[in-house]
């Protein structure tokens, strides 16, 4: 069991020293957003480390991860392609491959190669079976006049699925914060729906979620108004004290019925309990 002290807080310190307190399989949901060692600007962080030396620190709280996940749990990595072709490989040998989602985010042209058009998120299981997994479901593609659908599925309309087709692992309806006025003082600061949806797909209310990278608090901020409980660690003090000022401010109402809901654009992604499906807006 955790600690409750350290339940629902952003622990400020580095990660590899706050792992200690976290017993072993005691996280329902891990996910990391680490440096990307590409020259950012952090406030606390040198991010540019030598090639190896990158890699063998990014096994070190990879591990951890793995250690603290419970065996219903799940493990999500963020990063560039570059870097989670190498935590696959490691993660190989410790947990179990779901899926790599590709979450469609360009970014600047880099050279004379392919324009980078995706980030990846690693999607592994601590257990080959039983791992909390639910659907999530997108609306059928529907005229936006007549409300008619534009496929007309070899005439097989009545055997759909009233919520619609699951979501594939190409993601493109989410896109960066690219305003500054929309975003915290952070170089790589993700939009809440990212983390709503990866929640929704592997946890039950109260379930744990633990990010070792917490940032400005994205993590925290997302488990907290879908009903989960959150931990968060972070080095730099700055970071967790506007993380910490935004939870108080926020309420887990994120509801109607019994189904949590993650509102984003003009849609809703929600889920029940077994199953999950984005509906159109009531709004």
């Amino acid at each position: 069991m955790i600690d409750e002290k350290y339940l629902n807080k952003i622990l400020q310190g580095d990660c590899l020293e706050l792992f200690k307190n976290i017993p072993d399989n005691s996280v329902d949901m891990t996910f990391a957003d680490p440096p990307f060692n590409l020259q950012k600007k952090y406030t606390s962080y040198k991010d540019n480390l030598d090639f190896q030396e990158y890699l063998n620190w990014c096994e070190k709280w990879i591990s951890e991860m793995v250690r603290i996940t419970k065996p219903t749990g799940s493990i999500f990595l963020h990063n560039i392609p570059k870097w989670l072709t190498f935590y696959a490989t490691y993660l190989n040998k410790f947990a179990h491959f779901k899926h790599w989602i590709a979450w469609d985010a360009p970014t600047a042209p880099m050279g004379k190669s392919l324009q980078p058009g995706h980030y990846g998120i690693l999607f592994y299981t601590k257990e080959a079976k039983g791992a909390k997994i639910y659907e999530l479901r997108h609306p059928h593609k529907r005229d936006r006049k007549q409300g008619y659908l534009w496929k007309d599925y070899g005439g097989k309309k009545d055997g759909l699925h009233p919520f619609g087709p699951l979501i594939s692992d190409v993601w493109t309806d989410i896109h960066r914060i690219k305003h500054n006025s929309k975003r915290d003082p952070h170089p790589c600061q993700l939009p809440l729906h990212l983390l709503d949806r990866l929640i929704l797909l592997t946890t039950d209310e109260n379930d744990i979620v633990l990010d070792p990278f917490s940032g400005t608090g994205t993590t925290a901020i997302s488990a907290k108004r879908l009903g989960r409980r959150y931990i968060g660690f972070e080095l730099d003090e700055k970071y967790a004290e506007i993380s910490q000022q935004k939870l108080e401010q926020l309420q887990p109402n994120f509801k109607i019925g019994e189904s949590w809901v993650s509102f984003y654009a003009k849609y809703k992604i929600t889920r029940g309990s077994p199953n999950a499906y984005v509906s159109p807006s009531l709004m």
